[in-house]
């Protein structure tokens, strides 16, 4: 996985952050955060926190003395452990898209389905930049609603060996998920000593954790697997318009739903989350790539590290149709911003189109490249002797060159990073091997990949008890 040691970037001043620390207390306290769950409202009723109906009014200190209860950093764990990845501090652990109805192939938009879900699976498993191939990678709407989450869990199991998501629909997807995970790594002692999950856990914004996540969140935390604790903020829709005020309500729902894990397992693992974006104000629709959007994302990660958390941000988002120039410069204007940030959780790093709505087989392969070339980017240069070149001006002297110096030929294989997908050729070149763009090369790329997939090898009685809880768990939900 990738270490960012590059400076982070920090845009807000000491002054900025305590307005915004004044903002989200009194947020939080005056106004309150919904929980739509019983248990979590007997819960803080029991910490002395006031509950009127589904309303908390929290007290800002008590969620501080919660919130640092949490992990700072964590470790994953993969089925192959060189796959394991870190949570916190410099490390960046990226996840594909996660969640879109349908699937961009080519010009075809259309329902996503189970075959889609595991291509791009596998697409995840041979790239090696993808920490995870997520969870929803794209809704698999041919398989049947009430039992489809074990079939993508084992699809995930088994078509890669990298750390996975949890399905967070309900308790009982959540539950199961769990069970698989126990088969998967031996007992539910492993997977609590070490997490092998990580799950999303959306707040529905403004100020309201629904029941079907809450739900979710149960399980996984009382498992001690670790949970992102996301507002979901579309600034003008689901907040209001300024970013102050959208950070404000970003605190306010994260560290209440963080607060709310401590109290479920004191120490549990969690993962300051952050969706924020912003609606164009003419049509309403929702914008990603955005100057905001960018500028909320380096806050995020200045106001999570204030209070000592992992935190998850970023992605390749657009709100592009098709993987074209708009797709790629939205994508880089949201991960560029990701890297100065330093996220430790990236989903959405691969394939996301359309606002979310879309998972693109092409689009997968660009935002590869970018994550890719981003990690060079951000990668320190060693400065020394070697690298300062001083006898190779001494072999070409003035006006010379270098192509066939000593230093060149010893270095010209590896000095350069060189991109996957990108061309280079001069334009007759290029008009001879058929005048291919960007998208036309992905797809190619991401084909012949799928054709070179070779499955990680899993033991046989793991595979054979995973099928048969599938197949049990299938028939005791009705399908």
């Amino acid at each position: 996985m990738f270490r960012n040691t590059m400076p982070r970037y920090e845009v807000l001043s000491e002054d900025a952050m305590a307005t915004l620390d004044g903002g989200w207390r009194r947020l939080m306290s005056e106004v309150g955060v919904e929980f739509m769950d019983e248990r979590a409202l007997d819960l803080f009723r029991k910490a002395g926190q006031k509950v009127e109906g589904n309303a908390v009014f929290l007290d800002p200190d008590f969620v501080l003395e919660q919130v640092a209860k949490a992990p700072a950093e964590f470790d994953l764990q993969a089925r192959n452990p060189d796959n394991n990845v870190h949570i916190g501090g410099d490390a960046m652990a990226f996840s594909a898209v996660y969640g879109p109805p349908f699937v961009r192939e080519g010009d075809v938009r259309r329902d996503g389905t189970m075959d889609d879900f595991r291509n791009f699976a596998r697409l995840a498993q041979g790239f090696s930049v993808l920490d995870s191939a997520g969870g929803v990678v794209t809704e698999p709407n041919d398989a049947p609603l009430d039992s489809r989450h074990l079939d993508m869990t084992y699809a995930l199991q088994t078509l890669t060996d990298k750390v996975y998501m949890g399905n967070v629909v309900s308790g009982v997807n959540a539950a199961d998920t769990i069970a698989m995970t126990e088969i998967l790594f031996g007992s539910r002692e492993a997977i609590e000593e070490t997490p092998a999950l990580i799950s999303l856990i959306n707040c529905n914004s403004p100020l309201r954790w629904d029941d079907r996540m809450l739900e979710a969140q149960f399980e996984y935390t009382s498992a001690n697997q670790p949970v992102v604790l996301t507002p979901f903020i579309m600034m003008g829709a689901m907040s209001p318009v300024t970013i102050p005020a959208a950070l404000v309500q970003q605190i306010t729902e994260a560290l209440s739903g963080i607060a709310l894990s401590q109290l479920i397992r004191p120490g549990a693992p969690v993962v300051f989350g952050s969706f924020l974006t912003n609606i164009d104000m003419q049509s309403g629709s929702p914008t990603f790539g955005t100057p905001e959007s960018g500028i909320g994302l380096l806050c995020t990660g200045q106001i999570a590290r204030h209070f000592n958390l992992p935190f998850r941000t970023g992605g390749g988002l657009t709100s592009s149709q098709v993987p074209d120039a708009q797709a790629g410069y939205e994508a880089l204007m949201t991960l560029m911003p990701t890297f100065l940030a330093g996220a430790n959780w990236v989903m959405h790093s691969a394939g996301w189109l359309e606002g979310g709505l879309v998972a693109g087989f092409e689009k997968f392969v660009i935002d590869a490249q970018l994550v890719e070339m981003l990690q060079h980017e951000f990668t320190p240069m060693e400065i020394d002797e070697a690298s300062l070149a001083f006898d190779a001006h001494q072999e070409v002297g003035h006006g010379g060159h270098f192509l066939g110096a000593m230093h060149t030929m010893e270095r010209f294989r590896t000095c350069f990073y060189r991109p996957f997908l990108n061309s280079s050729d001069n334009y007759e070149r290029w008009m001879r091997n058929g005048a291919k763009d960007t998208a036309t090369r992905a797809g190619e790329i991401y084909k012949k990949r799928l054709e070179e997939y070779e499955a990680p090898p899993i033991d046989d009685a793991i595979r054979e008890e995973l099928e048969a809880y599938v197949t049990r768990r299938r028939a005791e939900l009705g399908d």
